[in-house]
């Protein structure tokens, strides 16, 4: 039986970030995290590009056009969506995330969601460099190992 898994050695190549304006106090800091996270697996600085997009609605889109020009190994997608007191909350979090993933079967290169779906401000504090890590950088971490993966399978 033949196994596969991916691993943390960094592929030669160019990683996209796109990363939400909307609660951007929040997603600047994902941001720190996903650039950090890679930089420290090995990938150059100017192997690393940054698109800002108005809000997590609109993530996919782009995520999936730099996908489909085969400039990048991975696109990592990150953003916040904090729940209010309407249900515009939950039509942004299924958009974003359905898009997503679409945009990353679709093209073939693995789009990552690290998108914060959160009750609270506390919540997503907590998820952007707090108490519960940053999740801006286990998703840059996760982008590398699919990368590997995929370059493994047959």
């Amino acid at each position: 039986m033949a196994s596969y898994e991916g691993g943390l050695v960094p592929p030669t190549g160019r990683f996209a970030i796109v990363a939400s304006k909307f609660n951007i106090e929040i997603v600047e800091r994902l941001v720190a995290g996903a650039k950090d996270a890679l930089l420290k697996k090995k990938v150059a600085e100017d192997a690393i590009d940054l698109a800002w997009v108005p809000g997590a609605f609109e993530l996919p889109l782009v995520a999936q056009k730099l996908a489909a020009s085969k400039r990048y190994l991975a696109v990592i997608c990150l953003g916040a969506v904090i729940r209010g007191d309407t249900d515009h909350y939950d039509y942004v979090c299924k958009a974003a995330a359905d898009g997503i993933l679409q945009a990353g079967l679709t093209t073939g290169i693995p789009i990552l969601f690290g998108v914060l779906t959160c009750e609270t401000d506390e919540q997503a504090n907590d998820r952007a460099g707090g108490k519960a890590g940053n999740k801006g950088a286990d998703v840059a971490s996760a982008a590398i190992e699919m990368v590997t993966l995929l370059q493994q399978l047959p």
